[in-house]
């Protein structure tokens, strides 16, 4: 278990005890989760560390390694899955100013969105932990996934755009990552990270029961002004920020599940619309965001 007496992300001391938050996926066991007052990062303690870890992804429903449809709530995530890999695929080529390039998925899963940009013709490489993801991914899109630890042999300064769809908040070497992320990116290239934010509507209406906390998988839960520092302290800049508009009412579906262990899809509904509204105003209230990020000038 990794301990920490400071914050993983500013290093700071500064730091307390917020709330208790459970495994609702496989262990059930309960996780401390930590604030760090000088960045506003929060992160969980105690967790399991990166040889002890993966028995916590062990469950089939855990949809990212799975692609399970069983149930409910991820027979609708596959059904919108289509639209929101279409719609980063866009968001990929506006950024980065190109209709086709050199791409990295870190933490690919089975490949569905690394499939899609192959699709519109650009040169992909993926990274996935997983043997089992890697292994469907082949069979799904034969597609060649590497470890992720060939992250770190990866040739810099070759990638036009990479991209992270709720990946950071499960990496133990969270520095070493974004700096080795900064070195592969060309000089035009373009970082993408999407993660949840705790300081979203619907986090504060679910607290400790909130589905995107995930622990113990989740080290760290970002707000929109830890990941600028983080990102600051690695060379690197926030250029913009974007809703992801749908994940709200996902999270509050499970969020629900949690919170009763039967769900209320009503009442699921309403918390991710009123977030989302609240998100109109200020779109770093999101359930989960996209940080677009690039080298600093």
């Amino acid at each position: 278990m990794i301990h920490y007496s400071e914050c993983p992300v500013c290093k700071s001391s500064n730091i307390q005890r917020v709330l208790s938050a459970r495994d609702q996926t496989v262990s059930k066991q309960l996780f401390t989760v930590c604030h760090c007052d000088q960045c506003e990062a929060m992160f969980t303690q105690d967790v399991p560390g990166t040889e002890a870890i993966g028995s916590y992804y062990a469950s089939e429903n855990y949809i990212s390694h799975s692609d399970t449809q069983q149930g409910l709530i991820n027979k609708l995530y596959h059904l919108i899955r289509r639209r929101t890999l279409l719609a980063k695929m866009h968001l990929v080529k506006k950024e980065t100013g190109k209709h086709a390039g050199n791409i990295l998925d870190v933490g690919c899963g089975t490949g569905a969105f690394l499939h899609t940009m192959q699709q519109a013709g650009w040169k992909t490489t993926g990274l996935e932990p997983d043997q089992a993801a890697r292994e469907k991914a082949k069979k799904l899109y034969d597609l060649q996934i590497l470890s992720s630890e060939k992250l770190f042999t990866l040739t810099p300064g070759t990638l036009d755009a990479i991209t992270l769809w709720h990946v950071l908040e499960h990496v133990h070497q969270l520095h070493e990552y974004v700096e080795q992320l900064k070195k592969l990116l060309t000089e035009n290239g373009r970082l993408f990270i999407a993660v949840p934010n705790y300081t979203s509507y619907d986090a504060d209406v679910y607290k400790e029961n909130w589905a995107a906390y995930d622990v113990p998988r989740h080290l760290y839960h970002f707000s929109p002004q830890s990941i600028k520092l983080l990102m600051n302290l690695h060379g690197l800049e926030v250029m913009d920020i974007r809703p992801m508009w749908f994940d709200s009412f996902y999270v509050s579906m499970l969020s629900e599940q949690h919170k009763n262990g039967k769900g209320n899809m009503l009442r699921a509904f309403f918390n991710g619309l009123i977030s989302n509204i609240k998100t109109i105003f200020n779109k770093e209230k999101c359930s989960s965001v996209i940080y677009i990020i690039s080298k600093s000038k």
